[in-house]
C-alpha cells in the first residue's frame, strides 16, 4: 500500500524530479502547479482527491525541490518530464491536471504521450499565447530576474526558498520562466487530435477572455451543436467556468475538487 505521505524523486531526462503522493488505489491522478509554484500549490485538494484514489504532486525543473539542470524551460522538454515520471513510478495510464503554466506543460505531454495519460484537466490556459489577455502578455514580457527583489516579499518566494536544494537559484528560475512564457506558440491544430477526454476549467474573471476559451473548446468538439433531448449528441469533452474566481484565485475553489472528480471518476 502506498504511504500517504510519500515522497521521492524520479530520475528523468536528466533530473531529480520531486514528487509527493497521497492515498491509495484507482486511476492514479497527477497533478502540475503553476509558475513559481510547488505541489503544495492545491492544498487540502490533494488530500480530498487522495481519499479515492493515489495522487501524485510533481515539481517541475527549478521549482520547489527539484533542482534546476542546465537546460533552458521548454514546453515540449517538461511534456517529457511529465511523462518521464509517469512511467518512473509505474503509473500509466493516468489521470493528468494542471494549473496555469503546468497545465500547458501537461497539455504538452498529453499531445506528445497521449498513451500515458486517460483524462487530461487544464485549468486556466490558452492553446495560443495571444489566447491570453493583452495586458497578461505584456506582464510576462517582464518576467525575470530584474524583478527579484519585489518577488523575494512574496509567499511565492517565502515557499519556494524554505524547500529548494539552491537558496540562490530563484533569479535563474525568473529568467527561465520569463524565456519560457514569452516564447510564442499554437497548438491549434493538434489539440482537435488529442485521443483522450479532456475537461478545461476556468474563472469567470481569468487571464483568458471568454471568447478564446469557447474557441479552445470547441476545437474539443465541444459547444458546436445542440447536445439532443437526451444528451447523447454532447461532447465528451468537458468545460466549466468557475463564478467568481480569477486566474489566481481558482485553484482555491471548493468546487475545484468535485469538478475534477466527477470528470475523473464518474
Amino acid at each position: 500500500m502506498t504511504d500517504p505521505a510519500a515522497t521521492g524523486y524520479a530520475h528523468v531526462n536528466g533530473l531529480d524530479l520531486y514528487w509527493e503522493s497521497r492515498g491509495d488505489g484507482g486511476t492514479p491522478l497527477v497533478v502540475v502547479h503553476g509558475g513559481f509554484g510547488m505541489a503544495g500549490t492545491f492544498g487540502d485538494l490533494l488530500d480530498r482527491w487522495g481519499a479515492s484514489r493515489r495522487v501524485v504532486a510533481l515539481e517541475l525543473q527549478g521549482h520547489g525541490h527539484t533542482r534546476d539542470i542546465d537546460r533552458p524551460f521548454s514546453w515540449e522538454a517538461f511534456g517529457d518530464d511529465i511523462a518521464g515520471l509517469i512511467d518512473e513510478l509505474s503509473l500509466a495510464p493516468a489521470d493528468l491536471l494542471g494549473y496555469s503554466l503546468g497545465a500547458s506543460a501537461s497539455l504538452r505531454a498529453a499531445i506528445q504521450h497521449p498513451d500515458r495519460i486517460r483524462r487530461l484537466a487544464l485549468v486556466s490556459i490558452p492553446c495560443r499565447r495571444d489566447g491570453w489577455f493583452p495586458e497578461v502578455r505584456e506582464g510576462m514580457n517582464h518576467v525575470g530576474s530584474a524583478g527579484f527583489d519585489q518577488m523575494k516579499q512574496s509567499g511565492l518566494y517565502a515557499a519556494w526558498a524554505a524547500v529548494a536544494p539552491d537558496p540562490d537559484a530563484f533569479p535563474t528560475l525568473m529568467d527561465k520562466s520569463g524565456a519560457l512564457v514569452r516564447a510564442p506558440y499554437d497548438w491549434s491544430d493538434e489539440i482537435p487530435r488529442l485521443p483522450m477526454p479532456v475537461q478545461l476549467i476556468f474563472g469567470d474573471a481569468d487571464s483568458v477572455p471568454i471568447t478564446h476559451i469557447a474557441e479552445f473548446y470547441a476545437l474539443l468538439g465541444g459547444g458546436l451543436r445542440d447536445a439532443g433531448w437526451d444528451g447523447s449528441m454532447r461532447s465528451r469533452n468537458r468545460l466549466s467556468i468557475l463564478a467568481g474566481r480569477t486566474h489566481y484565485d481558482v485553484c482555491q475553489s471548493p468546487a475545484l475538487a468535485g469538478i475534477v472528480d466527477h470528470f475523473t471518476l464518474g
